[in-house]
């Protein structure tokens, strides 16, 4: 059982749990996945399973997409609603501040690259420790701005607590540090309310499945090469194939770039073929970036 399968991750469970739950259910050890998601978080979460595990270091700097809903006026430790409030809620109402001028320039001023500064409570190491398990004991330490962009930002409506945002951004964003620090730049606070990821690189949630839903077998394993399909393919002739089988590149004339690379089958038959690995050409030579054929 090798592929990507793409699942609707439900709240409550981290995207550990989700792994674990799979692997009972597919008999298959090696099952990973791609871009964490808070607990409270629902929607797309990128799995691969098999000899599929062997990409997941190319989807985790996709850009991603997510529904989010911003409520202003609570300031949280966790910066969403599940933490402790820091201060007094102040009162605001969200139609009101989501019609206003003042809104809609502070979602503007947070549209491309930026620093954000990750939160205590997240899984980012400092001196070999995460910074939620130093936020759990009581302590908060200085942490270090990482670059990130948001490539778009936008009101799609709002309730009567919370103004529903439409995010897409890069790898390593911390949605409820948008929403913190929105607050923070309409000097009323805020805190994140809700989140669900709707896209991550090329998929969609719409594609995804409930853990529900695969346990009755309801699912479809998509091919690891799905992941590059940006690429052009190559098949590759037998002398080529035996070089990658035994880990090496070999002399071509392909453009420089990355390359999908296919055997052909024994009877040279596109039908036949097989994804063996992904490979780079760079003036004359195609070097291997990652194989995925069984050993």
């Amino acid at each position: 059982m090798n592929g990507i399968l793409l699942v609707d991750k439900p709240a409550g469970w981290t995207s550990n749990d989700v792994v674990q739950k799979l692997r009972g259910i597919l008999h298959e050890r090696r099952v990973g996945h791609a871009g964490t998601l808070d607990p409270m978080a629902t929607g797309l979460l990128t799995v691969f399973v098999g000899r599929a595990t062997r990409a997941v270091a190319f989807a985790e700097g996709d850009r991603k997409r997510y529904e989010a809903a911003f409520r202003p006026g609570l300031v949280t430790d966790t910066q969403d609603i599940t933490g402790t409030p820091l201060r007094e809620a102040v009162p605001v109402s969200a139609g009101e501040l989501a019609r206003s001028e003042s809104f809609r320039g502070a979602l503007q001023s947070f549209v491309g690259e930026q620093k954000q500064i990750p939160p205590m409570y997240s899984a980012v190491k400092v001196n070999g420790q995460r910074l939620y398990q130093i936020a759990r004991r009581g302590g908060s330490i200085e942490r270090e701005p990482r670059d990130i962009t948001i490539f778009g930002l936008r009101m799609t409506g709002f309730t009567e607590t919370d103004i529903l945002l439409d995010v897409a951004c890069s790898k390593g964003t911390y949605i409820r540090t948008l929403c913190h620090d929105l607050g923070e730049k309409l000097g009323c606070g805020g805190c994140l309310s809700a989140l669900r990821r709707t896209e991550a690189g090329r998929f969609r949630v719409e594609e995804a499945r409930t853990l529900g839903q695969i346990q009755e077998g309801d699912f479809t394993l998509l091919p690891v090469d799905s992941l590059f399909a940006d690429y052009p393919a190559y098949r590759v002739n037998s002398r080529e194939e035996k070089r990658i089988r035994n880990g090496g590149g070999f002399h071509t004339q392909l453009a420089d770039g990355f390359w999908r690379l296919y055997s052909a089958g024994e009877d040279g038959a596109c039908g036949e073929e097989q994804f063996l690995a992904l490979g780079r050409a760079e003036q004359g030579e195609l070097h291997i970036i990652k194989s995925f054929f069984e050993v």
